[in-house]
């Protein structure tokens, strides 16, 4: 087995690993600002795709167990530079953040899954004195977001992970498998859970995150459906679209959504979680609040909803609801 450790000391600047773009500046303190810990990583090996190895971004020096963010890339994504910045944010807020990388071709979509859950547990089991799986979340993307659900449910009912706090955020969901109804209508009460869906968005169907968020056993006081609209400042397009949480894809771009939705919201969802602290609820659940909406107050708010419903049509999207590809 292959462990080698490397370490990045990342500088809390605008735009260290990305090209920042855009006019509206990142967000300097507070949540969704970049947190004062250097970060190291440590890379296991994949048992299911030994060429792509696990990564963990953590911060350097960690000496005991600390709450730990699991992340499902999107289909294709398995390069951690299409997530660079947000790995190195959480990780310098104080968090570790586990990367399994998955097959694109030539596997199935339970073999996918197999190896993000395998890939979790074994950094689980080996890093004991990084990563604490009695405070966990999960964070997907795309396929990464439609698996969340299910392989988060296995995690906490057969393996008792996040005992002391768990979380889940959906951004933009694919297909949710090896679910159902019965997991569903049992999925553990006391997970704290963010869907977020981009109002332009042509790829993957409102729908299927909508139907994930609405028939799931947590309660509307610890859950948010969020809506992420498109804006125009100083001539420059901040795109609210399906590649909006990466940076580094070709047609993507790093700008302040990144912060004030993808940093901002995880960074008040884990310390509400792991710490109970209520401005970080008001943030990151605030069922519509001033704080969790206001981006910056420069760009359109988000919409908050404990009740979602589509607004647009199927034929928008390439990936239906509908589909015999959905096994809901």
């Amino acid at each position: 087995m292959k462990i080698y450790l490397y370490i990045i000391f990342i500088l809390i600047t605008n735009g260290l690993f990305a090209q920042y773009e855009g006019s509206i500046p990142t967000i300097t303190s507070g949540y969704g600002a970049n947190g004062s810990h250097p970060v190291s990583v440590i890379s296991l090996t994949n048992d299911h795709w030994t060429s792509k190895d696990i990564s963990i971004y953590y911060p350097t020096g960690t000496v005991s167990p600390i709450p730990t963010i699991f992340y499902s890339h999107a289909y294709g994504g398995n390069d951690t530079a299409n997530q660079l910045e947000t790995l190195n944010h959480l990780a310098s807020k104080g968090y570790a953040v586990v990367f399994v990388p998955y097959r694109t071709f030539g596997v199935t979509i339970p073999e996918r899954y197999l190896t993000l859950y395998d890939g979790f547990i074994k950094a689980g089991e080996i890093l004991t004195s990084i990563i604490d799986t009695t405070r966990i979340g999960f964070y997907g993307h795309s396929f990464g977001a439609g698996a969340t659900p299910g392989i988060s449910y296995r995690l906490f009912t057969e393996k008792n992970w996040g005992s002391n706090g768990k979380f889940i955020y959906c951004s933009a969901p694919w297909y949710s498998f090896e679910l159902g109804t019965t997991n569903l209508d049992n999925y553990p009460t006391d997970c704290k859970m963010i869907t977020v869906l981009y109002d332009n968005d042509e790829t993957n169907d409102h729908r299927m995150g909508m139907d994930i968020f609405n028939n799931i056993a947590i309660n509307d006081s610890i859950k948010d459906c969020i809506i992420v609209k498109s804006d125009t400042i100083s001539t420059y397009i901040y795109q609210a679209d399906h590649t909006m949480p990466t940076q580094y894809n070709g047609n993507s771009e790093f700008n302040a959504l990144d912060y004030y939705v993808t940093f901002r919201l995880l960074d008040a969802l884990a310390d509400y979680t792991f710490t109970g602290d209520l401005t970080a609820k008001d943030i990151a659940l605030g069922n519509g609040s001033i704080s969790q909406i206001n981006m910056g107050g420069q760009l359109k708010q988000l919409t908050v909803t404990d009740t979602p419903s589509p607004i647009y049509p199927e034929t928008l999207y390439q990936f239906t609801c509908g589909s015999t590809t959905n096994e809901r």
